[in-house]
């Protein structure tokens, strides 16, 4: 009989499902949005809520390539835009999110509790331990979906409901 995933693997295969889950939502509710409201510039970090997704799929490429020791060479900003247009985005998002979750369901603990190095995006060199990273990786994502949530309300859109406890509360 094979023991049961650990807690913080289990953690960390609900945080891919739920990340999923969540840039769904967020898509959905830009998808409904004009385009004109969708790509107009706002007071955030960003710029709007095309730039802030852009964003949130270059951290999570670059994060998930030092994971699997292949960071995208493609990427050279944390504001690069990798997709100029919504649709493009939003499949890219999508094989991105599977991506994650496929990543994330061939860990077991022996890899959780592992190390792995890194040279970041200036040019240093790290050895860490993967498990707090990865959590790094997920509170990213969530820190940025909150502020095109917070964006989308600027649009004139209802944000999605995006707490994990909906998620959790969701039929498989």
């Amino acid at each position: 009989m094979t023991a049961a995933p650990s807690l913080p693997l289990q953690h960390a295969r609900r945080f891919a499902r739920y990340n999923r889950w969540a840039n769904a939502r967020v898509y959905d509710a830009c998808a409904a949005l004009a385009p004109e409201d969708y790509y107009a510039a706002r007071p955030s970090f960003f710029g709007s809520l095309h730039t802030t997704l852009n964003h949130i799929l270059v951290g999570d490429s670059i994060w998930l390539g030092r994971f699997k020791g292949s960071p995208p060479p493609h990427i050279t900003a944390l504001n690069q835009i990798l997709h100029a247009d919504f649709a493009s985005l939003r499949t890219a998002r999508s094989a991105k999110d599977a991506e994650i979750i496929a990543f994330c369901d061939g860990l077991d603990d022996a890899a959780l509790e592992g190390t792995f190095t890194y040279t970041n995006t200036r040019g240093q060199t790290f050895t860490d331990p993967l498990f707090p990273p990865l959590m790094h990786f997920f509170n990213h994502q969530t820190h940025h979906r909150g502020q095109v949530h917070g964006l989308l309300s600027h649009a004139g859109a209802s944000p999605p409901e995006l707490d994990m406890i909906y998620f959790m509360r969701e039929p498989a």
